[in-house]
Protein backbone atom coordinates (compact mmCIF):
# COMPACT_ATOMS: atom_id res chain seq x y z
CA UNK A 1 0.00 0.00 0.00
CA UNK A 2 0.77 3.56 -0.43
CA UNK A 3 1.05 6.31 2.04
CA UNK A 4 1.33 10.18 1.62
CA UNK A 5 4.42 12.12 3.50
CA UNK A 6 3.49 15.78 4.17
CA UNK A 7 5.25 18.70 4.93
CA UNK A 8 3.21 21.12 6.74
CA UNK A 9 3.14 24.70 7.24
CA UNK A 10 3.21 26.04 3.69
CA UNK A 11 0.84 28.87 2.70
CA UNK A 12 -1.09 27.31 -0.60
CA UNK A 13 -1.54 29.71 -3.53
CA UNK A 14 -2.82 29.56 -7.16
CA UNK A 15 -5.17 28.03 -9.19
CA UNK A 16 -6.32 24.71 -9.43
CA UNK A 17 -8.66 22.64 -11.42
CA UNK A 18 -11.64 20.51 -10.09
CA UNK A 19 -12.47 17.17 -12.54
CA UNK A 20 -15.83 15.74 -13.53
CA UNK A 21 -17.94 14.43 -10.78
CA UNK A 22 -17.74 10.90 -9.64
CA UNK A 23 -21.02 11.06 -7.77
CA UNK A 24 -22.78 12.11 -10.98
CA UNK A 25 -20.43 9.80 -13.20
CA UNK A 26 -21.50 6.68 -12.01
CA UNK A 27 -25.27 6.93 -12.53
CA UNK A 28 -24.39 8.39 -15.41
CA UNK A 29 -22.59 5.66 -16.81
CA UNK A 30 -25.17 3.27 -15.48
CA UNK A 31 -27.95 4.78 -17.37
CA UNK A 32 -25.95 4.55 -20.82
CA UNK A 33 -26.73 1.00 -21.24
CA UNK A 34 -30.71 1.90 -21.28
CA UNK A 35 -29.88 3.78 -24.66
CA UNK A 36 -29.81 1.95 -28.32
CA UNK A 37 -26.86 2.72 -29.79
CA UNK A 38 -23.75 4.13 -28.26
CA UNK A 39 -23.21 6.92 -25.46
CA UNK A 40 -19.51 9.45 -25.47
CA UNK A 41 -19.65 11.01 -21.94
CA UNK A 42 -16.90 13.54 -21.27
CA UNK A 43 -15.25 14.81 -18.39
CA UNK A 44 -15.34 11.17 -16.21
CA UNK A 45 -12.44 11.45 -13.34
CA UNK A 46 -9.65 8.97 -13.43
CA UNK A 47 -10.49 7.53 -10.20
CA UNK A 48 -10.69 3.91 -9.05
CA UNK A 49 -14.87 3.56 -9.07
CA UNK A 50 -15.26 4.90 -12.30
CA UNK A 51 -12.57 2.27 -12.88
CA UNK A 52 -14.47 -0.74 -10.79
CA UNK A 53 -18.05 0.56 -12.72
CA UNK A 54 -15.96 -0.15 -16.00
CA UNK A 55 -15.34 -3.73 -14.65
CA UNK A 56 -18.84 -4.26 -14.01
CA UNK A 57 -20.27 -3.05 -17.11
CA UNK A 58 -17.70 -5.38 -19.43
CA UNK A 59 -18.64 -8.33 -16.92
CA UNK A 60 -21.90 -7.70 -18.04
CA UNK A 61 -21.13 -7.71 -21.64
CA UNK A 62 -20.93 -3.78 -22.69
CA UNK A 63 -17.96 -2.81 -24.68
CA UNK A 64 -16.45 0.01 -23.04
CA UNK A 65 -13.19 2.57 -24.28
CA UNK A 66 -12.24 4.77 -21.83
CA UNK A 67 -8.93 7.67 -21.90
CA UNK A 68 -8.12 11.30 -21.46
CA UNK A 69 -11.61 11.69 -19.15
CA UNK A 70 -13.64 10.62 -22.42
CA UNK A 71 -16.05 7.24 -22.19
CA UNK A 72 -17.78 5.39 -24.93
CA UNK A 73 -19.99 3.05 -23.99
CA UNK A 74 -21.84 0.56 -26.61
CA UNK A 75 -24.90 -1.75 -24.39
CA UNK A 76 -25.40 -4.02 -27.47
CA UNK A 77 -23.57 -7.16 -26.34
CA UNK A 78 -24.64 -7.07 -22.79
CA UNK A 79 -25.85 -10.75 -21.92
CA UNK A 80 -25.17 -10.68 -18.32
CA UNK A 81 -27.35 -9.47 -15.03
CA UNK A 82 -25.85 -9.92 -12.56
CA UNK A 83 -23.47 -8.20 -10.39
CA UNK A 84 -21.02 -10.11 -8.30
CA UNK A 85 -19.78 -9.92 -4.68
CA UNK A 86 -16.60 -9.06 -5.79
CA UNK A 87 -17.10 -5.94 -7.36
CA UNK A 88 -20.62 -4.33 -5.38
CA UNK A 89 -18.53 -5.26 -2.23
CA UNK A 90 -15.78 -2.69 -3.23
CA UNK A 91 -18.20 -0.23 -4.48
CA UNK A 92 -21.39 0.42 -3.35
CA UNK A 93 -22.23 2.61 -5.71
CA UNK A 94 -22.75 -0.10 -8.16
CA UNK A 95 -26.08 -0.56 -7.13
CA UNK A 96 -27.18 2.34 -9.77
CA UNK A 97 -26.64 -0.11 -12.20
CA UNK A 98 -29.64 -2.00 -11.14
CA UNK A 99 -32.41 0.46 -12.23
CA UNK A 100 -31.44 0.21 -16.01
CA UNK A 101 -31.24 -3.16 -16.21
CA UNK A 102 -34.39 -3.58 -14.90
CA UNK A 103 -35.52 -0.95 -17.03
CA UNK A 104 -33.98 -2.15 -20.37
CA UNK A 105 -33.86 -6.12 -19.93
CA UNK A 106 -36.50 -6.73 -17.17
CA UNK A 107 -33.88 -8.46 -14.80
CA UNK A 108 -31.33 -8.09 -12.74
CA UNK A 109 -29.19 -9.95 -9.57
CA UNK A 110 -27.20 -7.74 -7.26
CA UNK A 111 -25.07 -8.88 -4.48
CA UNK A 112 -26.30 -6.65 -1.29
CA UNK A 113 -23.87 -4.30 -0.66
CA UNK A 114 -23.59 -5.01 2.93
CA UNK A 115 -22.24 -2.85 5.45
CA UNK A 116 -19.69 0.26 5.30
CA UNK A 117 -17.49 2.15 7.79
CA UNK A 118 -19.58 5.60 7.66
CA UNK A 119 -22.29 3.63 8.73
CA UNK A 120 -25.61 1.66 7.69
CA UNK A 121 -26.96 2.94 4.21
CA UNK A 122 -30.11 0.50 3.85
CA UNK A 123 -30.93 -0.51 0.70
CA UNK A 124 -34.82 -0.75 1.33
CA UNK A 125 -36.03 2.84 -0.78
CA UNK A 126 -34.59 1.14 -3.19
CA UNK A 127 -36.08 -2.11 -3.12
CA UNK A 128 -40.06 -0.30 -1.81
CA UNK A 129 -39.98 2.15 -4.96
CA UNK A 130 -39.12 -1.06 -7.83
CA UNK A 131 -42.00 -3.04 -6.16
CA UNK A 132 -43.93 0.25 -6.12
CA UNK A 133 -43.67 0.13 -10.16
CA UNK A 134 -44.22 -3.40 -10.41
CA UNK A 135 -41.24 -5.47 -10.06
CA UNK A 136 -40.44 -8.48 -7.98
CA UNK A 137 -37.69 -8.81 -5.42
CA UNK A 138 -36.26 -11.43 -2.75
CA UNK A 139 -33.37 -11.84 -0.92
CA UNK A 140 -31.35 -14.97 -1.50
CA UNK A 141 -28.29 -16.18 -0.44
CA UNK A 142 -27.00 -12.90 -0.04
CA UNK A 143 -28.16 -11.01 -3.32
CA UNK A 144 -30.83 -9.60 -4.65
CA UNK A 145 -33.03 -11.08 -7.40
CA UNK A 146 -35.02 -8.93 -9.29
CA UNK A 147 -37.34 -9.61 -11.80
CA UNK A 148 -39.58 -6.84 -13.85
CA UNK A 149 -40.32 -9.61 -16.59
CA UNK A 150 -44.39 -8.85 -16.14
CA UNK A 151 -43.26 -5.16 -16.96
CA UNK A 152 -42.86 -1.86 -15.39
CA UNK A 153 -46.01 0.25 -14.77
CA UNK A 154 -45.66 4.25 -13.87
CA UNK A 155 -46.62 4.80 -9.76
CA UNK A 156 -46.64 7.22 -6.99
CA UNK A 157 -43.36 6.39 -5.14
CA UNK A 158 -42.53 7.98 -1.79
CA UNK A 159 -38.88 7.91 -1.34
CA UNK A 160 -38.71 9.47 2.31
CA UNK A 161 -36.22 7.55 4.60
CA UNK A 162 -35.09 8.14 8.30
CA UNK A 163 -32.30 10.13 7.03
CA UNK A 164 -33.71 11.81 4.38
CA UNK A 165 -33.95 11.08 0.87
CA UNK A 166 -31.77 8.82 -0.78
CA UNK A 167 -29.84 9.67 -3.76
CA UNK A 168 -29.36 5.76 -5.50
CA UNK A 169 -32.67 4.79 -4.45
CA UNK A 170 -33.76 8.13 -6.57
CA UNK A 171 -30.90 7.37 -9.27
CA UNK A 172 -32.71 3.33 -9.57
CA UNK A 173 -36.73 4.04 -9.41
CA UNK A 174 -36.04 7.44 -11.89
CA UNK A 175 -33.68 5.47 -14.77
CA UNK A 176 -36.18 2.32 -13.73
CA UNK A 177 -39.74 4.82 -14.58
CA UNK A 178 -38.10 5.88 -18.14
CA UNK A 179 -39.12 2.91 -20.34
CA UNK A 180 -42.18 1.92 -17.63
CA UNK A 181 -45.66 2.29 -19.05
CA UNK A 182 -47.61 5.18 -17.38
CA UNK A 183 -46.20 8.40 -15.39
CA UNK A 184 -44.63 7.83 -11.87
CA UNK A 185 -44.31 10.54 -9.52
CA UNK A 186 -41.19 10.27 -7.16
CA UNK A 187 -42.13 11.95 -3.74
CA UNK A 188 -39.08 12.95 -1.70
CA UNK A 189 -36.87 12.80 -4.28
CA UNK A 190 -33.51 13.39 -3.90
CA UNK A 191 -32.48 17.40 -5.13
CA UNK A 192 -28.81 16.69 -5.46
CA UNK A 193 -26.98 18.31 -8.21
CA UNK A 194 -25.63 14.54 -9.00
CA UNK A 195 -29.78 13.68 -9.57
CA UNK A 196 -30.04 16.50 -11.67
CA UNK A 197 -27.48 15.72 -13.64
CA UNK A 198 -28.51 12.34 -14.67
CA UNK A 199 -32.17 13.59 -14.92
CA UNK A 200 -30.56 15.81 -17.95
CA UNK A 201 -28.79 13.09 -19.42
CA UNK A 202 -32.30 11.05 -19.63
CA UNK A 203 -33.59 13.73 -20.93
CA UNK A 204 -30.95 14.14 -23.87
CA UNK A 205 -31.32 9.96 -24.56
CA UNK A 206 -35.18 10.32 -25.45
CA UNK A 207 -36.56 10.32 -22.00
CA UNK A 208 -39.74 12.30 -20.30
CA UNK A 209 -38.68 14.09 -16.87
CA UNK A 210 -40.18 17.41 -14.92
CA UNK A 211 -39.61 18.75 -11.91
CA UNK A 212 -36.11 18.33 -12.14
CA UNK A 213 -34.16 19.90 -8.92
CA UNK A 214 -37.09 19.25 -6.89
CA UNK A 215 -38.15 16.90 -4.34
CA UNK A 216 -40.94 15.80 -6.64
CA UNK A 217 -40.18 14.09 -10.11
CA UNK A 218 -42.70 12.94 -12.44
CA UNK A 219 -41.37 10.80 -15.82
CA UNK A 220 -43.74 9.72 -18.23
CA UNK A 221 -42.43 7.03 -19.78
CA UNK A 222 -41.18 6.30 -23.62
CA UNK A 223 -40.69 3.03 -25.39
CA UNK A 224 -37.31 4.03 -26.57
CA UNK A 225 -33.88 5.67 -24.87
CA UNK A 226 -30.83 6.51 -27.42
CA UNK A 227 -27.32 6.87 -27.10
CA UNK A 228 -25.86 10.58 -26.80
CA UNK A 229 -22.85 12.52 -26.04
CA UNK A 230 -22.99 14.42 -22.87
CA UNK A 231 -20.66 16.20 -20.55
CA UNK A 232 -20.83 15.44 -16.52
CA UNK A 233 -20.77 18.26 -14.15
CA UNK A 234 -17.62 19.46 -11.73
CA UNK A 235 -17.29 17.85 -8.78
CA UNK A 236 -18.40 20.04 -5.79
CA UNK A 237 -16.79 17.77 -3.05
CA UNK A 238 -13.60 18.42 -4.63
CA UNK A 239 -14.04 22.06 -4.99
CA UNK A 240 -14.83 22.52 -1.70
CA UNK A 241 -12.03 20.34 -0.65
CA UNK A 242 -9.65 22.58 -2.38
CA UNK A 243 -10.69 25.65 -1.07
CA UNK A 244 -10.31 23.92 2.20
CA UNK A 245 -6.63 22.90 1.58
CA UNK A 246 -6.33 27.18 0.84
CA UNK A 247 -8.30 28.22 3.68
CA UNK A 248 -7.04 25.84 6.59
CA UNK A 249 -3.09 27.08 5.49
CA UNK A 250 -3.79 30.54 4.76
CA UNK A 251 -3.36 30.90 1.51
CA UNK A 252 -4.57 32.45 -1.22
CA UNK A 253 -6.53 30.06 -4.00
CA UNK A 254 -8.48 29.91 -7.02
CA UNK A 255 -10.48 26.67 -7.74
CA UNK A 256 -11.57 26.74 -11.53
CA UNK A 257 -13.94 24.75 -13.65
CA UNK A 258 -16.46 24.42 -10.85
CA UNK A 259 -19.72 25.07 -10.16
CA UNK A 260 -20.37 27.36 -6.65
CA UNK A 261 -23.44 27.31 -7.00
CA UNK A 262 -23.86 23.26 -6.13
CA UNK A 263 -21.70 24.13 -2.68
CA UNK A 264 -24.34 27.33 -1.34
CA UNK A 265 -24.60 26.16 2.60
CA UNK A 266 -20.83 25.09 2.64
CA UNK A 267 -19.36 28.40 1.39
CA UNK A 268 -22.15 30.37 3.79
CA UNK A 269 -20.47 28.62 6.83
CA UNK A 270 -16.89 29.56 5.55
CA UNK A 271 -17.74 33.27 4.85
CA UNK A 272 -19.17 33.23 8.99
CA UNK A 273 -15.66 32.03 9.88
CA UNK A 274 -14.16 35.16 8.46
CA UNK A 275 -12.56 33.54 5.36
CA UNK A 276 -12.60 35.78 2.57
CA UNK A 277 -14.83 34.19 -0.59
CA UNK A 278 -15.31 35.37 -4.36
CA UNK A 279 -17.84 33.81 -6.42
CA UNK A 280 -18.08 33.76 -10.66
CA UNK A 281 -19.76 31.46 -12.95
CA UNK A 282 -17.00 29.01 -12.62
CA UNK A 283 -14.85 29.62 -10.03
CA UNK A 284 -14.32 30.41 -6.08
CA UNK A 285 -11.19 32.39 -4.94
CA UNK A 286 -10.23 32.30 -0.94
CA UNK A 287 -7.95 34.25 0.59
CA UNK A 288 -7.50 32.82 3.83
CA UNK A 289 -6.45 33.97 7.06
CA UNK A 290 -3.88 33.51 10.29
CA UNK A 291 -7.01 32.88 12.58
CA UNK A 292 -11.05 32.14 11.87
CA UNK A 293 -14.08 32.00 14.11
CA UNK A 294 -15.38 28.29 15.30
CA UNK A 295 -18.92 28.10 13.14
CA UNK A 296 -21.94 25.29 13.98
CA UNK A 297 -22.15 22.71 11.12
CA UNK A 298 -25.59 20.56 10.44
CA UNK A 299 -25.16 18.00 7.51
CA UNK A 300 -27.97 17.19 5.58
CA UNK A 301 -29.39 16.44 1.99
CA UNK A 302 -28.86 19.09 -0.39
CA UNK A 303 -29.17 21.99 -0.28
CA UNK A 304 -27.97 21.64 3.45
CA UNK A 305 -24.39 21.21 4.18
CA UNK A 306 -23.32 18.03 2.56
CA UNK A 307 -21.96 15.49 5.11
CA UNK A 308 -18.89 14.26 1.81
CA UNK A 309 -17.68 17.91 3.00
CA UNK A 310 -18.00 17.42 6.84
CA UNK A 311 -14.38 15.56 7.61
CA UNK A 312 -12.84 18.32 5.47
CA UNK A 313 -14.55 20.97 7.38
CA UNK A 314 -13.92 19.08 10.67
CA UNK A 315 -10.14 19.73 10.29
CA UNK A 316 -10.61 23.43 9.48
CA UNK A 317 -12.74 24.38 12.33
CA UNK A 318 -9.93 21.83 14.21
CA UNK A 319 -8.00 25.10 14.00
CA UNK A 320 -11.04 27.68 14.83
CA UNK A 321 -11.11 30.11 17.63
CA UNK A 322 -13.86 29.00 19.77
CA UNK A 323 -15.98 25.70 19.81
CA UNK A 324 -17.97 24.24 16.60
CA UNK A 325 -20.45 21.50 17.18
CA UNK A 326 -20.99 19.28 13.98
CA UNK A 327 -24.21 17.53 14.11
CA UNK A 328 -24.23 14.76 11.20
CA UNK A 329 -27.94 14.36 10.11
CA UNK A 330 -27.05 12.07 7.18
CA UNK A 331 -24.62 9.22 8.88
CA UNK A 332 -24.35 9.74 12.08
CA UNK A 333 -21.75 7.30 12.91
CA UNK A 334 -19.13 9.21 10.32
CA UNK A 335 -16.58 10.68 12.99
CA UNK A 336 -14.03 7.93 13.24
CA UNK A 337 -11.52 10.30 11.49
CA UNK A 338 -12.19 12.38 14.66
CA UNK A 339 -10.22 10.02 16.60
CA UNK A 340 -7.00 10.58 14.07
CA UNK A 341 -7.34 13.90 13.92
CA UNK A 342 -6.99 13.76 17.72
CA UNK A 343 -3.36 12.33 17.06
CA UNK A 344 -2.60 15.41 14.91
CA UNK A 345 -3.36 17.77 18.10
CA UNK A 346 -6.85 18.63 17.56
CA UNK A 347 -9.46 18.19 20.33
CA UNK A 348 -12.52 16.96 19.04
CA UNK A 349 -15.28 14.92 21.66
CA UNK A 350 -18.44 13.00 20.11
CA UNK A 351 -21.37 12.86 21.51
CA UNK A 352 -23.67 10.74 19.63
CA UNK A 353 -24.36 12.20 16.41
CA UNK A 354 -22.69 15.26 17.26
CA UNK A 355 -18.87 16.43 17.46
CA UNK A 356 -17.63 18.87 19.44
CA UNK A 357 -14.75 20.54 17.93
CA UNK A 358 -12.57 22.78 20.17
CA UNK A 359 -10.41 24.68 18.52
CA UNK A 360 -6.60 24.79 19.36
CA UNK A 361 -3.48 26.57 18.38
CA UNK A 362 -1.37 24.13 16.08
CA UNK A 363 -1.58 20.65 14.92
CA UNK A 364 1.62 18.65 15.25
CA UNK A 365 2.60 15.87 12.76
CA UNK A 366 2.20 12.34 13.45
CA UNK A 367 1.60 9.00 11.87
CA UNK A 368 -2.09 8.19 11.14
CA UNK A 369 -4.67 6.21 9.01
CA UNK A 370 -7.34 6.97 6.56
CA UNK A 371 -10.78 5.00 6.79
CA UNK A 372 -12.43 6.05 4.02
CA UNK A 373 -12.73 8.29 1.21
CA UNK A 374 -13.57 11.80 3.04
CA UNK A 375 -11.79 10.84 5.94
CA UNK A 376 -8.46 10.66 3.76
CA UNK A 377 -8.89 14.14 2.45
CA UNK A 378 -9.52 15.49 5.94
CA UNK A 379 -6.49 13.96 7.59
CA UNK A 380 -4.12 15.45 3.98
CA UNK A 381 -5.73 18.56 4.79
CA UNK A 382 -5.01 18.47 8.47
CA UNK A 383 -1.33 17.32 7.36
CA UNK A 384 -0.97 20.59 5.41
CA UNK A 385 -1.59 22.93 8.37
CA UNK A 386 0.79 20.86 10.66
CA UNK A 387 4.25 21.86 12.24
CA UNK A 388 6.29 18.74 11.15
CA UNK A 389 5.58 15.63 9.24
CA UNK A 390 2.49 13.56 8.94
CA UNK A 391 2.32 10.53 7.29
CA UNK A 392 -1.64 9.41 6.16
CA UNK A 393 -1.19 5.53 5.64
CA UNK A 394 -4.02 3.94 3.70
CA UNK A 395 -4.33 6.09 0.89
CA UNK A 396 -6.18 4.01 -1.35
CA UNK A 397 -9.52 5.05 0.26
CA UNK A 398 -8.52 9.01 -1.57
CA UNK A 399 -8.09 7.20 -4.94
CA UNK A 400 -11.46 6.47 -4.87
CA UNK A 401 -13.03 10.11 -5.48
CA UNK A 402 -10.15 12.07 -5.89
CA UNK A 403 -8.20 12.29 -9.63
CA UNK A 404 -4.41 13.33 -8.99
CA UNK A 405 -5.11 14.61 -5.88
CA UNK A 406 -1.22 14.81 -5.17
CA UNK A 407 -0.27 16.33 -8.00
CA UNK A 408 -3.21 18.89 -8.01
CA UNK A 409 -1.83 19.80 -4.33
CA UNK A 410 1.52 19.93 -5.44
CA UNK A 411 0.80 22.43 -8.54
CA UNK A 412 -0.69 25.01 -5.42
CA UNK A 413 2.42 24.44 -3.50
CA UNK A 414 2.02 21.41 -1.16
CA UNK A 415 5.23 19.60 0.23
CA UNK A 416 3.48 15.96 -0.27
CA UNK A 417 4.61 12.97 -1.72
CA UNK A 418 3.46 9.54 -2.04
CA UNK A 419 5.53 6.46 -0.97
CA UNK A 420 5.24 2.20 -0.31
CA UNK A 421 3.72 2.45 3.12
CA UNK A 422 5.99 -0.73 4.47
CA UNK A 423 4.41 -0.63 7.66
CA UNK A 424 1.49 -2.09 5.87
Amino acid sequence: MDKFIIKGGEKLSGCVEVSGAKNAALPIISAAILGEGKTILHNIPDVKDIRTIIKILEYLGASVKYSNNTMEIDPSGINRYTAPYEFVSTMRGSICLLGPLLAKYKKAQFSMPGGCVIGPRPIDLHIRGLQRLGVDVKIEDGYIIADARKGLKGNYVFLGGTFGSSVLATVNVMCASTLARGTTVIEFAACEPEVSDLANFLVRMGAKISGIGSPCITIEGVKRLNGVEYSVIPDRIETGTFILAGAITGGNICVKKCQPSHIGAFIERLVETGISVKTGKNFVRIKGKSEWKAVDIVTFSYPGFPTDLQAQMMAFLSLADGVSVITEKVFPERFIHAGELNRLGASIQLDGSRAIVRGVKKLFGARVMASDLRASAALVLAGLAADGTTEVSRIYHLFRGYQNFENKLRQIGANIKREKDTLQ
